[in-house]
């Protein structure tokens, strides 16, 4: 007898460690006709949101969970815009809900969020998890592998895997990269990742996320998730209770926010000593630049010692209005806001 088809909407957890490459991969997913009628639901960790503003034009349902890490105290977040998202499906105030895509935080443990989409009833009545892909940085793996749980657990729970900057990588670096991946996780398959290339077949042949084919670290971790999530139910009557932050104290997110207007050459002599001085310190950097002389911000990246290529959004964006402020978000383990300060006030004035 034939299985009866599962009718629930499709959802791909998306993550990967801070300057992996996940919204890189996310706008190429978006770029694919076949993903015509997704939502995505992004989320970040910071004061301001940058991803969605560099994939917004790629999809007309795009929602922001911007006040926290959603593996900690944004889980309520996603399960109401889930649900919100269903709601709007059913009243047809959305044309179509095919597919939604949650981008998580690179700091995010994925093992919260998944159990939170299986066993939250409502949602696993509506929408099933069909995978988890994690995007990997080929030359900084041994650093976010060795240095960093959240990473560790990206890996080892998703199903598929993409080698991202492997065209800024050399082939022993590559392999490098393919065997640490392999031996985390030996059941997911691996792509190497192409610039503003989707994958062929990534998402493919994809079906229910089954915890029973993971490695046995996968087991456990949802295993003990559950147990926490009992312990907070009990201890606030409400799934949507504040949960324990996962990360360190070590970790901080800092805004820096800027009125006047920078030059190019200032703002890289500020954050290349910076990179130089206290790189090891730097997890991730991301943020809009006003330059001195152009209409439209630059979206500047970095991850510890390497900033990447900038790049200009068409314009700035519209819920920001007249103000063109500079924003920059650090994300950092064990470095003081005051050395960030000073460094922009000695070269930026």
């Amino acid at each position: 007898m034939d299985k009866p088809l599962d009718t629930r909407i499709p959802v791909t957890l998306l993550t990967g460690f801070l300057g992996s490459g996940k919204t890189s991969l996310l706008g190429s997913l978006l770029r694919d006709p076949a993903m015509a009628g997704c939502a995505v639901l992004i989320n970040e960790v910071g004061e301001i949101g940058l991803d969605h503003l560099l994939v917004q034009q790629l999809s007309e349902e795009i929602t922001l969970l911007e006040s926290g890490c959603l593996c900690c105290s944004v889980r309520g977040d996603l399960a109401r815009s889930l649900r919100d998202l269903f709601k709007r499906r059913l009243s047809r105030e959305i044309k179509a809900l095919d597919r939604v895509v949650i981008e998580t935080s690179g700091l995010a443990d994925p093992a919260p969020i998944i159990h939170t989409l299986m066993r939250d009833f409502f949602l696993a009545e509506r929408f099933r998890l069909e995978g988890v892909v994690a995007t990997v940085d080929v030359r900084n793996v041994h650093w976010q592998l060795g240095q960093h749980e959240e990473a560790v657990k990206q890996v080892a729970m998703a199903d598929r895997i993409v080698l991202t900057k492997c065209d800024l990588a050399d082939s022993l670096q590559i392999a490098e990269a393919q065997e640490r991946v392999a031996t985390l996780n030996p059941v997911a398959q691996c792509w190497q990742s192409e610039p503003g290339k989707l994958p062929a077949g990534l998402l493919e042949g994809m079906s229910l996320y089954d915890p029973k084919t993971r490695t046995a670290d996968t087991g456990r971790w949802l295993g003990e998730q559950a147990v926490l999530e009992q312990a907070r139910l009990q201890a606030t009557g409400s799934v949507f209770g504040a949960a324990t932050p996962l990360h360190d104290d070590s970790v901080s997110t800092y805004l820096l926010r800027f009125t006047e207007p920078f030059t190019w050459a200032d703002f890289s002599r500020a954050m290349d000593t910076l990179q130089s001085v206290v790189g090891d310190h730097i997890l991730r950097v991301k943020g809009l630049l006003n330059v001195r002389g152009e209409a439209a911000p630059r979206v500047v990246h970095a991850v510890q010692h390497e900033r990447y290529a900038d790049t200009s959004l068409p314009a700035w964006p519209e819920a920001y209005g007249d103000d063109h402020d500079s924003r920059l978000v650090f994300i950092v383990r064990d470095l003081p806001r005051s050395v960030l300060d000073k460094a922009f006030a000695a070269f930026c004035g």
